[in-house]
């Protein structure tokens, strides 16, 4: 894949795979879904509508939008002629719109919808360098998408095209993303088009997902993890479905069916809390059953190791009550991709036993952002870890603990802060402000955030992760936060989970 650009995905895919719904989001209660022939169509309109707007190699164009196929046709289109994308996440402070607009230099926004076509609104006026907003949404007052596309098919410029394309490197900055980290301003985090290419065809040598398998997409684009996730799965020829939203995240995939889809473990805590709710409405015999199973998977070790004896236990499980748990995914999951936060390892184990395999992973947006993923294969893959390292990636763990890494997905710094890039990337090594141990040789296991670690008055270090974590196992703990530096002993901030308190109460017929 050497000298391979983020565009190229698309000839590839007609190439290739050539399918009638590449893309699909749900309009109107049916889903619409885009041919592969469509996609380049628009994205190519796109791509002359830029050209015939003077937006030229390097320049800035941002995206303001929960997914959708407009995401993608804007995005491919911006990288087709060599411009950056800028996502920005939609939920975030107008102050913060107006900070990364200006130090990116936005020259063209393309917004979702009416609420952030007037955050946007309020502050153009001080971003002197954005001159057009679009939406994707009919916004009264807006220019809708289609106009710019339409500018486009009005002005079409393949040869031009073709010339800015012929002129995109590989070590290109294809997109900037900016991340708050803990503290301070937004950064601009540097992405070329082989940060992100490197990444997804090292990930995608250990994903199963295959050009025949739907994808369910519902994690933020503007986020690089669902970003080169949806990269991968276009190499790879799989077909991508929208969620209409978070809140339509089952009624979709009993829709859609898909076979993956990659998720926070906050989601896969409360999916697993809902399930152990309805364990809790049954009774009799049913209600035994079902506890039963679900100890059994709590136990659940792999590549065979509990012994012949709960094998054939979790067999008979499987068959009367964790198809029940398959079924209420769509049916046909065969793996969940789990980033962006630890995992509790016993989710992992339970959902793993009911033939639902969870696969932790591990990176930042400064990563591209894979850095290990647990796998498949046997041997491939230990509870309570982030797995083995991706190819080309190396990882060391420093004298203090600190988590290193090396490697092709490393970003090209942050923009305009080579100070910042300086602090975090020494003699090639990019400082990932995790602490972790690697396990028998292979496996990486974060213990905590370098930042979060504190110390009580009596000098004794807390890692609060750990803490927290362990809590989280209560179904009673919606979130907790542990604290306590320089104080005589740990504390916590804990938020209870009041719908299950409730349903708790009743059951115990406690007034409340």
């Amino acid at each position: 894949m050497k000298g391979f650009r983020v565009p190229d995905l698309l000839s590839r895919y007609k190439e290739l795979y050539n399918k009638e719904d590449a893309l699909a989001c749900k309009i109107d209660g049916n889903w619409r879904k885009y041919h592969i022939d469509e996609y380049i169509s628009i994205v190519n309109d796109i791509s002359y509508a830029l050209i015939h707007a003077g937006i030229k190699a390097g320049d800035k164009v941002a995206i303001v939008s929960p997914n959708r196929p407009e995401w993608n046709f804007i995005d491919m289109g911006i990288a087709q002629i060599g411009a950056v994308s800028v996502p920005i996440y939609p939920t975030i402070s107008e102050a913060d719109y107006k900070y990364i607009m200006n130090d990116a230099e936005v020259r063209i926004a393309f917004l979702s919808d009416a609420g952030l076509f007037e955050k946007v609104s309020n502050i153009k006026s001080e971003v002197a360098s954005l001159q057009e907003i679009y939406t994707f949404d009919q916004v009264t007052g807006a220019n809708h998408w289609t106009v710019f596309q339409s500018k486009g098919a009005a002005n079409p410029n393949p040869d031009k095209c073709k010339e800015m394309l012929d002129a995109v490197k590989p070590e290109d900055l294809l997109t900037l993303i900016y991340t708050s980290g803990t503290t301070g301003t937004p950064k601009g985090v540097m992405l070329s088009h082989n940060n992100i290419m490197s990444n997804v065809t090292a990930a995608e040598k250990v994903c199963p997902v295959k050009s025949n398998h739907r994808i369910l997409s519902f994690l933020p684009l503007s986020h690089i993890f669902e970003r080169m996730l949806i990269y991968m799965y276009q190499y790879v020829g799989a077909s991508i479905y929208y969620a209409e939203s978070m809140e339509t995240i089952g009624d979709n995939l009993k829709e859609v069916k898909p076979f993956a889809f990659s998720t926070v473990p906050r989601l896969l805590e409360k999916v697993y809390d809902k399930i152990v709710g309805k364990g809790h409405e049954l009774s009799g015999i049913k209600k035994m059953l079902f506890f039963w199973a679900l100890k059994l998977g709590l136990r659940y070790e792999l590549d065979g190791k509990n012994g012949w004896w709960y094998e054939f236990q979790l067999m008979l499980a499987n068959k009367i009550i964790f198809s029940k748990w398959r079924e209420a995914l769509g049916g046909e999951i065969g793996v969940i991709v789990s980033g962006a936060a630890a995992l509790q390892p016993r989710l992992a184990r339970v959902f793993t036993a009911a033939k639902i395999n969870v696969l932790e992973g591990y990176g930042l947006t400064e990563t591209s952002p894979v850095i290990c993923v647990n796998r498949l294969d046997s041997g491939g893959r230990k509870f309570g870890t982030v797995g083995k390292t991706i190819d080309d990636v190396e990882i060391k763990i420093a004298e203090d603990g600190e988590i290193l890494c090396k490697g092709p997905n490393v970003m090209m710094g942050y923009y305009n802060r080579p100070d910042l890039t300086a602090e975090v990337i020494k003699n090639g090594w990019f400082h990932t402000g995790d602490i972790g141990v690697i396990e028998d040789g292979k496996y990486l296991k974060i213990t905590d955030r370098k930042k979060e670690i504190f110390k009580t008055s009596g000098g004794k270090y807390v890692a609060p992760q750990v803490l927290e974590n362990k809590y989280k196992e209560s179904m009673f703990i919606e979130q907790v936060m542990v604290i306590g530096e320089g104080k005589k002993h740990p504390a916590a901030f804990i938020v209870p989970s009041y719908t299950y308190l409730e349903e708790w109460a009743k059951d115990k017929e406690i007034t409340f």
